[in-house]
């Protein structure tokens, strides 16, 4: 008989990003967020979960991929300028290459840009097709990740509530989707900005969902409490397992001061050549208006709280990333000891981040990933890391309880999606859904023309409800960006519901807005059609 693990471990990475393909400008500086994500964790990711399975070390790792990253993945447009990117930054590193021969401090990290961006770019194109989602779907089918999925747009659930069928077309479009590539139905959802309003569980439980996820106090406030804490999932009373965050893994990865991202060895962010060189120099790898941005090209390290920054060390902060690899290893098996004497079972610790967290934020956080596998594979599995549903299916019976409303983020309830700077786009929002109901409800079924108009209305109020505008406008971060993404998109759904009402489809405006906003390219209206009608 096997042998318990001292405990279990679920890491769970969401990789999201808002739907920022603009073909109507041939560059666009809020796309190159796709490009980057590609280049510095999507691939650098990818790589990693190849050299595992290369030399046969056992991994597992849960992966929500929204559906509008999926559908940036799948673009021919974005594909194609993707490649673009990445051939301007390798000529970049190359011309920085002839400038730094008189700066050896630099060459090892220059050097090692040049061999990873022709790397990536060679999976991109070669081996990937120009498309990433094809590497997930391999380590999908082969069950190294369990692929998850979330709201059709990222949209902030509990503050769509009060729009009837807002909640449930976001979900349906979004299960759809997903299914419609991977050829799986998938068992967990990730709920954006892990955002719970109870009830939503039931919604998710009629489209066949088994698990969510929950900030911790979202769990460990539920009713009644939890014994076992976040160690183990609760059964809402949907009949769905909710997984609450481990707050102590989790701190000591994303937290850029008490956690590893802040070693000093560890590449600074923040410096990079995009503003660290002269203009003139740049010019050709910058937007074509001159606007300065990050290029990816950091040449020093954390250093400490200091403006006067060292020079960074591949070799040395690699040798760091494996050793608070070791580090968290040892730190989990203590935690899992500690807690296992009061529970009827090894506990479980779901740690849960952005995906973008590993390469773009911290460069060395795939490293660290390696290396957390393969010592844990050289001590002999004594941490096992596990799916979500893997974990229920060795232990089907869970402590009933009803989790409380919740969030992450500032305040944990809400606060970084409805306050003074973005509190105005919700009436907005519920209308445009009412709006969206009733059209749908009066349009005849057999008009093709209407049919094609109304699912792109749905795309644009889908659109609109992304909750990335909330969070850009609160974090004060491209708050111009955000807050003209959301009225632009609420004028198309108008301009076309009011065409659907007057059965006067402008067919000009309709290719046009077919062609912008693409996403999701057999969506059906019919998500926002109440249930039995």
């Amino acid at each position: 008989m096997t042998k318990d693990p001292s405990g279990y471990f679920s890491l769970v990475l969401h990789c999201h990003l808002p739907y920022v393909r603009h073909p109507e400008h041939e560059y666009f500086l809020e796309e190159n967020w796709y490009y980057e994500a590609l280049f510095e964790t999507y691939l650098p990711l990818l790589t990693v979960f190849e050299k595992l399975e290369s030399q046969n070390i056992p991994f597992q790792v849960t992966l929500s991929i929204s559906p509008t990253l999926l559908s940036m993945c799948l673009d021919p447009l974005l594909q194609k300028r993707a490649v673009r990117y990445v051939d301007g930054l390798i000529a970049l590193a190359e011309k920085e290459w002839k400038r730094v021969k008189t700066e050896p401090a630099f060459q090892p990290v220059v050097k090692m840009y040049q061999d990873k961006l022709r790397d990536y770019r060679k999976k991109f194109v070669d081996s990937y097709h120009h498309n990433i989602a094809e590497g997930f779907k391999r380590f999908q089918d082969s069950g190294r990740l369990e692929l998850i999925t979330c709201a059709a747009t990222h949209g902030y659930l509990p503050l769509l509530d009060m729009g009837e069928g807002a909640v449930r077309a976001q979900v349906a479009a979004g299960l759809q989707f997903h299914e419609a590539y991977f050829g799986k139905k998938p068992k967990g959802f990730w709920l954006p900005e892990c955002g719970y309003q109870p009830g939503h569980d039931s919604l998710l439980k009629e489209f066949g969902i088994k698990y969510f996820f929950l900030e911790t106090h979202g769990l460990l406030q539920a009713s009644p409490r939890p014994k076992y804490g976040t160690f183990a999932p609760i059964v809402c009373p949907s009949g769905l397992a909710a997984f609450g965050r481990d707050l102590e893994s989790s701190k000591q990865v994303w937290s850029s001061k008490e956690g590893y991202p802040g070693d000093p060895d560890y590449r600074e962010f923040y410096r990079d050549v995009g503003y660290d060189l002269e203009e003139s120099y740049l010019h050709p790898y910058l937007q074509p208006e001159g606007i300065r941005r990050f290029t990816g090209l950091k040449y020093y390290r954390v250093t400490g709280p200091t403006d006067q920054k060292e020079p960074y060390d591949p070799v040395k902060a690699l040798r760091k990333a494996e050793e608070h690899a070791l580090d968290f290893l040892t730190r989990r098996k203590k935690q899992a000891e500690e807690v296992a004497r009061w529970m009827d079972r090894p506990p479980q610790m779901v740690c849960m981040y952005d995906a973008e967290l590993f390469g773009h934020w911290w460069y060395e956080g795939p490293d660290f990933l390696y290396s957390l596998f393969t010592k844990n594979h050289e001590e002999g599995e004594t941490l096992s890391f596990i799916s979500p549903s893997d974990y229920l299916l060795k232990y089907p019976e869970n402590q009933p309880a009803q989790p409380v409303f919740s969030s992450w983020g500032f305040g944990g309830y809400s606060e970084f999606w409805l306050n003074e700077t973005n509190d105005w786009i919700y009436p907005h929002l519920n209308k445009a859904c009412e709006e969206m109901n009733q059209i749908v409800s009066s349009s005849p079924k057999k008009d093709s023309l209407v049919e094609r108009a109304l699912n792109q209305a749905a795309r644009e109020l889908m659109l609109a409800q992304a909750s990335d505008w909330a969070f850009m406008m609160k974090a004060g971060n491209y708050r111009n960006y955000a807050e003209k993404r959301i009225k632009t998109h609420l004028v198309r759904f108008h301009q076309l519901a009011r065409q659907v009402r007057h059965r006067d489809i402008d067919l000009k405006l309709l290719d046009d807005l077919e062609e912008k906003d693409n996403l999701f390219p057999k969506i059906d209206y019919r998500v926002y059609q109440t249930p039995g009608n």
